[in-house]
């Protein structure tokens, strides 16, 4: 339970579920302290969102998400609709400093004390004196959006000079600007500016039905499509105190654990592209399209969308299918193991891998860093290993760890990553209990709050979720991605721009997960 520290703090409830997970209202004058205390026991921001509560409640609230070593804190802090500010947590949590900027574009609630107040998702989508989530947002007839010019922050000083790439890309990338401060070809600064994909998810999320809202909630990031179902269906599913059953459980971990294999897959082969080693891209894509066709045969689509729903999954193996799926599974890791050798031999690889982009185990504990890209620097978190919720309670996750924090770091930790993955494949196939796959939640009466976070393949992903009447009032995904961006900036501080890319895809962060 939260330490006595925390609990003189505001008045938190456990929820019930296996799930260590509490609640509870924060006075605004004790918001700081809260970050103060979870930040003081090693804890971390997950999230931060705000909710326009006035006709319920005739306020605003802002939540926040926090995880520590008891599991995860979820406060919530009541805003005066006439005095709309929050005390700001950037200078404890950095990647507050973001979220809070969102929180003022999206809901017009301003963070007290950042230092840094320029719009992050409007773009001109909207006028400045309009909130898209605020109840009364009129949705059209907006009128002038205003400049879209970007305060960049500039570095002076003899020789330095500036290099723009993006927002428009020459491959097939989402939108995003880097703007690189450089001397020579040294980088003193990278600052990213993202939004450009802003859909306004969460607003389409509001007045949907629980399979409406199991649709988008699998659209928020393509490549994470069964873990944004996942948190997706344990919400609702916590709002209808409702216990999916067992094998359905287990099929959705090997759904996870295939996400995660399909991805470092991918991204392996495209890392080895950008340091000019083209062999482990024919190689893994080839490994990476068979794999894809797989899931195509026998879950029924190639990226795994829609598979997972509110009180189940939406599909089944029989035994025949578990069969080939453990035989392709295992000559999938001698491939790869041999692969790793490979690539491990290649002088030219070294040298461009090693110490490149690296985070320091420190920097990437003051960053909050998370998932994969954390672990590769000493950042022992991983949701499958220290909160495992069924069946990963019973399946004792080998978590791979790096300290060096380099590009070479985080491909390490991918390769041990879908080595441990085929293998909990193997274990979840071999324990897969018998039984019904779903359970049907059209008609049960969805009223409540429910919330849910998983170890997807970049880190923790959260969902929070309002339901009343069985319409969705106000739902909020949040993504690791906000808190690597500004880890990325760091990655590459006194390497060179041709390095950028790979420094890049060695994270290889969202845009649209992190562009609501």
């Amino acid at each position: 339970m939260p330490s006595p520290q925390l609990r003189a703090l505001g008045s938190f409830r456990r929820w019930a579920g296996s799930a260590p997970v509490w609640s509870g209202r924060v006075a605004a004058p004790l918001w700081l302290s809260l970050g103060q205390a979870i930040h003081g026991q090693g804890g971390r921001l997950m999230g931060l969102w705000g909710e326009d509560r006035r006709a319920a409640e005739g306020c605003f609230l802002v939540h926040g998400a926090f995880l520590f070593e008891q599991g995860l804190l979820l406060a919530e802090q009541e805003v005066n609709a006439a005095r709309l500010e929050t005390p700001s947590l950037a200078a404890i949590f950095p990647a507050a400093n973001r979220m809070e900027r969102t929180l003022y574009d999206l809901l017009g609630i301003r963070a007290q004390g950042l230092a840094d107040q320029r719009p992050w998702l409007r773009h001109q989508a909207w006028p400045e004196d309009q909130f898209p989530l605020r109840a009364d947002f009129p949705g059209s007839d907006l009128g002038s959006a205003g400049d879209d010019r970007y305060a960049f922050v500039p570095v002076s000083g003899a020789e330095v000079h500036e290099i723009p790439v993006g927002p428009v890309h020459a491959g097939t990338i989402e939108p995003g600007h880097f703007r690189f401060q450089v001397l020579g070809e040294e980088v003193l600064r990278l600052e990213a500016h993202l939004g450009y994909t802003h859909k306004g998810t969460e607003r389409l999320f509001q007045g949907q039905d629980i399979a409406g809202g199991a649709r988008l909630a699998g659209r928020v990031s393509g490549d994470s499509t069964v873990a944004y179902g996942w948190v997706y269906a344990r919400a609702v599913e916590q709002i209808l105190a409702l216990t999916p059953p067992p094998r359905a459980q287990w099929l959705r971990a090997l759904c996870l654990e295939r996400e995660r294999l399909a991805n470092h897959l991918g991204d392996l082969g495209a890392l080895g592209n950008d340091a000019g080693l083209a062999f482990a891209l024919t190689q893994f894509s080839r490994l990476k399209e068979d794999f894809l066709r797989d899931q195509e045969r026998y879950f029924g689509h190639r990226y795994l969308m829609d598979r997972i729903a509110p009180g189940g999954v939406a599909f089944d193996l029989d035994a025949r299918q578990c069969a080939a799926l453990r035989v392709a599974g295992r000559a999938l890791g001698v491939v790869v193991a041999r692969l790793q050798e490979i690539l491990a031999e290649h002088g030219g690889l070294r040298d461009r891998v090693v110490t490149l982009g690296r985070i320091s185990p420190s920097l990437a504990a003051d960053l909050g860093m998370m998932g994969m890209a954390g672990r590769a620097s000493s950042q022992a978190w991983d949701l499958r290993v220290q909160f495992p919720q069924p069946p990963y309670d019973a399946l004792e996750v080998r978590m791979a760890l790096e300290s060096d924090g380099d590009v070479a770091a985080r491909m390490a930790v991918r390769f041990a990553e879908i080595t441990e993955s085929l293998r909990l494949q193997d274990q979840i196939l071999d324990a897969l209990p018998a039984g019904e796959t779903l359970l049907p939640v059209a008609g049960l009466p969805a009223d409540g709050v429910g919330a849910a976070w998983v170890e997807g393949w970049r880190g923790e992903i959260l969902l929070w979720l309002r339901m009343e009447k069985g319409r969705i009032t106000r739902c909020h995904p949040q993504d690791p991605s906000w808190t690597l961006w500004p880890a990325v900036e760091q990655a590459v501080l006194r390497d060179i721009v041709a390095d950028f890319p790979l420094i890049n895809k060695s994270f290889n962060l969202n845009y649209s997960g992190h562009d609501l």
